[in-house]
C-alpha cells in the first residue's frame, strides 16, 4: 500500500488540483462516495469535496484502514456500506435523504451498489441524480444489465487509464494468493492452476503465474477470450467443469458469479480459491452452509470439508490482494483522477444523456500526460 510522506502527499494534492481545475465543475454538486478507504484515499477525496460538496463517504466494508477512517471522520460524514441493504430501494432512498435532500448528486460507485436501486432513487428521490460514475468491470455489467439507464453513467472500468492498475492487481493478486500458500508449507510451482475470466484482471494473473513457471488452464465463457488465451500459450478448456477437474490453485477473476454452488461439488481435493473482487461477487459460498464443515487452516484460510472432499478458500472468498494492501502504486492515482474527471464532467452545465458515457479522449492524454510531470520516476 502506499504510505505518503508529507511532500508526497503535497504531490498528489497539486496533481488532483491541476486535474479538477482542467474540467472546472458548475452549480452546487453534492457527491456519494462509495471507495477503497486505503492510505492514499484521503487525498482522493479531498480532491472530490473540491469538486462537490460530499453528502457521504460509504468506505468499503473489507478495504477500510484505521488511520485513513480517523483522518477523513473529522472532515466529511462517513455512512456504513452494506451491499444487502443497498438492493433495499427504501433503504438506498433514506440514505441519499438523509445527507442531500434537495440537492443535484453524482453517486461515485465502486462494485455496481447503486444499480439494483438506481431507477427508484432517480424516480423517487426528492433532488436530482445527475449521474453515476463506476470505477470497476463488475460495476460496469450491473449498470449495463439496466438495458435502459435511467440516467447518465460514467464508466471508468474499460478505459485505458486503468489498464496499469489493472496489470498490478493482477500481480498483487497472485502475490498475495502465493504468501497464504507459502505459510501453509505449501509452493505454487507443481499446482497446476485454472483462471476464470480472461479480461484484464485474468490476464494479468495468468500471465504473473506463468513467469512463476506454474502451468495455466484459462476457462472463460466467451469463446473469443478462449482464443486469445490459446494463442498465448496457455491451455484452455471448453467448460468449467473441465478447468476445475484438476486444478491446484482455482483464480476467479469474472467479475461475476465465477462459481455457484454445485461447481464447488468439482474442485479437487486440497485445491486453493481465490478471487480478485467481492466473495458475493465471484464466490456462491453462502450455498455451502450445511454441505461443508468450515474451519481455520492460518491465518485468513479456510479449509471447506464433507467426506472425501475438502478444499480451501483464500481470504473468505474476498479480494486477496486487500490482505496485502493491494498495492499499484503512484499508478492508483491515474484511475483517481479519471473518476474526478468524470465527476467535474456531470457537474458542469453540458447535457448528458441516460446511458454508458466514457470522458474524452482528449482529458484522458491531458490526465496521462499531467501524471508523468508528476510521478514519472517517483518513489511513491
Amino acid at each position: 500500500m502506499i504510505v505518503l510522506e508529507d511532500f508526497e502527499v503535497s504531490r498528489v494534492d497539486a496533481f488532483f488540483k491541476k486535474v479538477t481545475t482542467h474540467i472546472p465543475p458548475s452549480g452546487d454538486m453534492m457527491a456519494m462516495v462509495i471507495t477503497h478507504l486505503l492510505p492514499e484515499r484521503p487525498a482522493f477525496l479531498r480532491a472530490v469535496a473540491r469538486t462537490a460538496g460530499i453528502a457521504a463517504v460509504l468506505p468499503k466494508p473489507k478495504s477500510i484502514d484505521a488511520g485513513a477512517l480517523r483522518e477523513i471522520s473529522g472532515l466529511m460524514p462517513v455512512e456504513e456500506l452494506d451491499r444487502a441493504a443497498f438492493t433495499d430501494p427504501g433503504h438506498a432512498l433514506s440514505v441519499l435523504e438523509g445527507r442531500a435532500a434537495r440537492r443535484d448528486v453524482v453517486l461515485l460507485d465502486v462494485g455496481g451498489y447503486f444499480a439494483p436501486t438506481l431507477v427508484h432513487l432517480c424516480s423517487r428521490f426528492s433532488g436530482r441524480i445527475a449521474g453515476v460514475v463506476e470505477d470497476t468491470e463488475n460495476g460496469h455489467q450491473r449498470y449495463a444489465a439496466l438495458g435502459k439507464v435511467p440516467c447518465p453513467v460514467f464508466s471508468v472500468a474499460r478505459s485505458p487509464l486503468k489498464d496499469p492498475e489493472d496489470y498490478l492487481v493482477g500481480q498483487s493478486v497472485t502475490f498475495s494468493a502465493e504468501a497464504l500458500i507459502r505459510s501453509r508449507g505449501d509452493i505454487l510451482q507443481g499446482r497446476p492452476a485454472t483462471v476464470i475470466g480472461y479480461g484484464k484482471l485474468g490476464r494479468s494473473v495468468a500471465a504473473m503465474l506463468h513467469a512463476k513457471h506454474v502451468a495455466v488452464t484459462v476457462y472463460d465463457s466467451d469463446p473469443v477470450r478462449r482464443t486469445q488465451a490459446l494463442s498465448q500459450g496457455y491451455r484452455t478448456a471448453p467448460s468449467l467443469a473441465q478447468a476445475l477437474a484438476r486444478a491446484g490453485l482455482i483464480v476467479c477473476a469474472t467479475g461475476n458469479l465465477a462459481l455457484k454452488e454445485d461447481d464447488f461439488a468439482i474442485v479437487a481435493n486440497g485445491a486453493y480459491i481465490a478471487s480478485v473482487t467481492s466473495s458475493d461477487d465471484e464466490l456462491e459460498l453462502d450455498a455451502l452452509d450445511g454441505l461443508y464443515a468450515r474451519t481455520p487452516a492460518g491465518d485468513h484460510i479456510t479449509r471447506y470439508a464433507r467426506t472425501g472432499h475438502y478444499f480451501y478458500v483464500l481470504a473468505d472468498g474476498n479480494a486477496v490482494n486487500f490482505l496485502h494492501g493491494a498495492c499499484v502504486g503512484a499508478f492508483i492515482f491515474l484511475v483517481q483522477a479519471e473518476i474526478l474527471a468524470a465527476l467535474a464532467t456531470l457537474a458542469s452545465a453540458d447535457h448528458h444523456e441516460p446511458g454508458l458515457h466514457e470522458i474524452t479522449a482528449s482529458d484522458r492524454s491531458f490526465i496521462a500526460a499531467t501524471w508523468l510531470r508528476y510521478f514519472d520516476g517517483a518513489t511513491s
